[in-house]
């Protein structure tokens, strides 16, 4: 039953991604005279600048869940919310990021976090990665065993919706690789 309402779940995510594929593609049509050099985060490059930055804020707000820093999760996605503003069909992502920062509670951070996740997890899946692997990871026991997904750099699970409560609750769903 699990299963069916992950799929079901993953689906809909994939439906209400801030971008779909053919619009993105187009954007990075345009875009690749302007793009600028950006650091990869742990390995992971995209062809277009501007998905290089907003996976960099989201694995900074990423990381602030996982470290339980509420200010810093506030300030990670305050730059995200700006970022996603400014890359087009992302503007309801970027609502969901100013949630996160309007919030001062971890708990209710880590709620939207969810949302977040979906809809930048299928943004993701149809970016164009340059080098590196991106790994979705779910938690079943998040949202109250709703579970959440997230995306992270490296394998090893580090649990944004728990931290240290329950670090490495989680698995490996899916790999996100260069072709």
């Amino acid at each position: 039953m699990q299963i069916k309402k992950y799929l079901g779940i993953s689906a809909v995510a994939v439906l209400m991604a801030c971008n779909n594929a053919t619009d993105q593609k187009a954007e990075t049509k345009d875009s690749t005279a302007k793009q600028v050099e950006t650091v990869a985060v742990s390995g992971v490059s995209f062809k277009e600048a501007k998905l290089q930055s907003i996976y960099a804020s989201y694995i900074n707000l990423k990381d602030a869940l996982v470290a339980a820093k509420p200010t810093e999760a506030q300030t990670a996605a305050k730059t995200l919310a700006t970022e996603l503003k400014n890359y087009s069909g992302c503007e309801n992502t970027a609502l969901i990021a100013q949630k996160i920062e309007a919030s001062k509670d971890l708990v209710g951070q880590r709620k939207e976090f969810t949302a977040l996740s979906s809809d930048v997890i299928a943004m993701f899946k149809h970016a164009d990665l340059n080098s590196g692997t991106i790994f979705v990871q779910h938690c079943p026991m998040a949202n109250k065993g709703d579970g959440g997904d997230w995306l992270s750099s490296e394998k090893k699970i580090q649990n944004p919706y728990y931290g240290s409560e329950m670090m490495e609750c989680g698995a490996v769903v899916e790999e996100i690789k260069a072709k």
